[in-house]
């Protein structure tokens, strides 16, 4: 990738650490702070003011930070106010509003939109085309597949702001829609196209519009085997921090001895 220092602006109050690379026609602002080796693509807006800067005087951004080894691809928009762990990733044209806040090793796919607020463990992958409300509280390693929403306002319009909550290991596949204060236990599997509302207990299969818990997942068989295809991160192990050693060895080790 070639940067030609074009038409970029860095605050003088922005923290920029070893080794970090900043694309053509961006734009980085105070109190932004983006740790070693990073890159940050062409046509990206780091620590977007909040909407008090265009009315309050004196106003001050939020610090914004992105750890080590950030990969912020063309055309993104961070507001300023939010934390993201190290490795933290996005495809192009990603949007993501202030006060949010990632752990370690995230991915946020292409288009997509996260509307602030909101709470990410470690280890969560977002496919493309996905939008998260407000107040989402997200645990690690889930799987949000495209054209998931998450919605908050359980009787639009009004000022109450409920996200929904979804635990360690679970997944919500393709065109779900959960609704406000919506609660998915840990290593559930949400499949396709629900609407889904209400709680969950963790090891439900989720279908249906309006969805309900069909089985335990863990009944539910592998394509291509006899056995059981859950908990997933027994039977996938690519790019995950058990790739190595299996996911019995790693939980073990990682505080994770009930999962």
């Amino acid at each position: 990738m070639k940067f030609n220092n074009r038409n970029v602006y860095i605050s003088e109050k922005a923290t920029i650490g070893k080794n970090v690379r900043i694309g053509d026609n961006t734009v980085i602002y105070d109190n932004v702070v983006i740790g070693d080796n990073s890159i940050i693509s062409n046509d990206c807006v780091i620590g977007e003011p909040v909407n008090d800067y265009y009315f309050t005087e004196g106003y001050e951004n939020p610090e914004t930070v992105l750890k080590e080894g950030a990969f912020i691809r063309s055309h993104s928009i961070i507001y300023a106010g939010s934390f993201f762990g190290n490795n933290f990733s996005t495809g192009h044209r990603v949007t993501i509003r202030e006060h949010s806040k990632f752990g370690n090793n995230c991915r946020i796919g292409t288009v997509s939109d996260i509307q602030g607020y909101v709470e990410f463990g470690n280890n969560c992958w977002l496919h493309s085309n996905v939008h998260i409300g407000q107040q989402s509280k997200i645990g690690n390693f889930v799987f949000i597949y495209p054209y998931a929403v998450f919605t908050n306002d359980p009787t639009p319009p009004s000022d109450t702001c409920i996200g929904p909550t979804v635990g360690d290991f679970s997944q919500i596949a393709v065109g779900t829609v959960l609704l406000p204060a919506a609660e998915i236990g840990k290593h559930c599997l949400v499949g396709a196209q629900s609407l889904v509302g209400g709680k969950y207990d963790d090891y439900s299969l989720i279908i249906g519009n309006p969805a309900k818990k069909i089985k335990d997942v863990r009944e539910l068989k592998s394509r291509n085997a006899d056995k059981s295809h859950y908990p997933w991160p027994y039977s996938f192990s690519r790019n995950m921090p058990w790739e190595d050693e299996g996911f019995e060895n790693w939980k073990l080790k990682n505080g994770y001895e009930n999962d």
